[in-house]
């Protein structure tokens, strides 16, 4: 492939991912993002897109039009998820690397097609990859992996709780903003944050998904402990449906002791800023049916019955010991979650700063065990 690339005038083969199945790419193997949702159709009126593969969410029907005006082929792959002005090409398991193959020489036939580029000169690193698996090896490495340090952390008060921002972006504000508000807010408050899809591309192009930024933006206690572990404040845990990674994170803080018997207990709380899709609603009911407080930003789908809106805002809290919520404010947002990690704090009586005694001798004797 790369000797066919090079045939018709190219340096190589390069591929790159946006929204979604970016976030899949860049954890598994390592494949750099373009861009999220919001950036698709930007990605191809740069000119240097000869294919741009797509399958089942997160895909505007307006990319086949705008590829129409290019050299660009846009190639669906499920049979679900057809589209006008683009190319099928079904993928099926059983023969990936041939349709794969059959793909990647389409794009090769269409680089001699290619006109003026312009691709905009800024770039920026991120570290990803923090699924639960590997926050727990993290915290105690091969033989002593354990969330005891988080909770600790949270109990001591260096973390003041644990907040996961998730969503895509809305086209009725303006992209990325909230949620780089939302998130700087929360860290430099001492919360750290883990989040998926195209919420966390847009703080990682803010450059908050670096382990330095610990340093110069949250409080001491955050800091030392990102420092400690070698983790920025602000963790990528995959794609837009990962947040499962995220419950099962809550769920082992349970397990670990010391925050509670149940999530709904925790000082954590969850928030998609810029929601747009469907599934965001979906995503963000399991949440809050687990215990999670849960805000959305933008605007919210049941304002229109006040019943219904009642019922989610009030009295899911008897229901599931935490609720919805909403708020478009991004610094609204954060105070509401900051005094919703607070209260928790408080119910579990780790609210008051703790002072790190070192025992000598005669106190350890002291100690029962």
């Amino acid at each position: 492939m790369q000797e066919k690339a090079k045939a018709v005038g190219a340096k190589g083969i390069n591929l790159a991912g946006i929204c979604c199945t970016a976030n899949e790419v860049l954890t598994r193997h390592g494949v750099p993002i373009a861009g999220n949702v919001l950036q698709q159709e930007l990605a191809l009126l740069t000119g240097a897109v000869e294919a741009m593969v797509v399958d089942v969410q997160c895909v505007y029907q307006g990319i086949g039009q705008i590829a129409s005006c290019l050299h660009t082929d846009i190639v669906t792959t499920s049979p679900k998820a057809k589209m006008p002005y683009a190319r099928h090409i079904e993928f099926h398991e059983d023969r990936a690397l041939e349709i794969a193959k059959e793909i990647v020489s389409a794009a090769i036939e269409n680089f001699p097609k290619r006109g003026k580029v312009r691709i905009p000169d800024v770039q920026e690193s991120l570290i990803a990859g923090f699924n639960h698996e590997y926050i727990n090896y993290m915290l105690g490495g091969r033989f002593r992996a354990s969330y005891r340090p988080l909770n600790d952390g949270v109990i001591d008060g260096r973390i003041r709780g644990v907040v996961g921002v998730v969503g895509c972006n809305n086209p009725r504000v303006k992209h990325d903003d909230i949620h780089v508000r939302v998130v700087k807010e929360l860290i430099a408050n001492g919360c750290l944050v883990v989040m998926t899809g195209c919420a966390a591309q847009s703080v990682a192009k803010a450059g908050l998904m670096l382990p330095e930024v610990a340093r110069e933006i949250c409080p001491q206690g955050l800091w030392e402990i990102c420092e400690a572990v070698g983790i920025p404040p602000v963790l990528h845990c995959g794609s837009c449906v990962d947040n499962s990674r995220i419950l099962i994170a809550c769920t082992a803080m349970v397990h670990e002791g010391g925050l509670g018997d149940d999530i709904s207990e925790l000082p954590v709380a969850g928030c998609a800023p810029e929601w747009m899709s469907e599934k965001a609603i979906a995503i963000g009911e399991y949440f809050v049916a687990s215990g999670v407080y849960t805000v959305f930003g933008v605007k919210w789908p049941t304002m229109g019955s006040k019943n219904v809106t009642d019922f989610l805002f009030k009295k899911y809290g008897e229901l599931f010991k935490n609720t919805w919520d909403f708020e478009p404010d991004p610094e609204k947002m954060v105070g509401k979650i900051l005094s919703h990690i607070d209260s928790k704090r408080e119910a579990l009586g780790i609210m008051a700063k703790r002072e790190r005694v070192l025992f000598d001798m005669a106190m350890r004797r002291e100690l029962e065990i």
